[in-house]
């Protein structure tokens, strides 16, 4: 698999190097409408923690973190209860809150209600 993704990455590498300057704008546009709703850090992949949005490379889902900050759970407070936590994630966590606050209100609900 990684043999194949670096090459595939070389493959575009040459496609972009003979790429003229508006065709380089175009496929700019293309990859950004693409990764319009991707958050850097926060990551929803079936099978893991029922496909909720979670912190990647841990299997902390985000609503858990933002309802521990709703209960008075300080940043600090967080970075100690999970050690694999990062500053920068709870920043990431935070962002995918506000932008998904229905879906992340209906999480909390669900699993009060468990």
């Amino acid at each position: 698999m990684w043999i194949q993704t670096m090459s595939t990455l070389r493959e575009a590498e040459k496609l972009l190097s003979a790429m003229t300057r508006a065709e380089k704008a175009q496929l700019l546009q293309w990859v950004v409408g693409d990764l319009g709703d991707a958050f850097p850090g926060v990551d929803s992949i079936p099978g893991v923690c029922g496909g909720e949005p979670c912190i990647v490379r841990t299997r902390i889902p985000v609503w858990v973190l933002e309802q521990a900050r709703r209960l008075g759970t300080s940043e600090g407070e967080l970075l100690q209860c999970y050690p694999t936590l990062r500053a920068e994630d709870l920043v990431h966590a935070w962002a995918y809150v506000r932008s998904h606050r229905d879906e992340i209100e209906q999480q909390i609900r669900e699993n009060e209600a468990a």
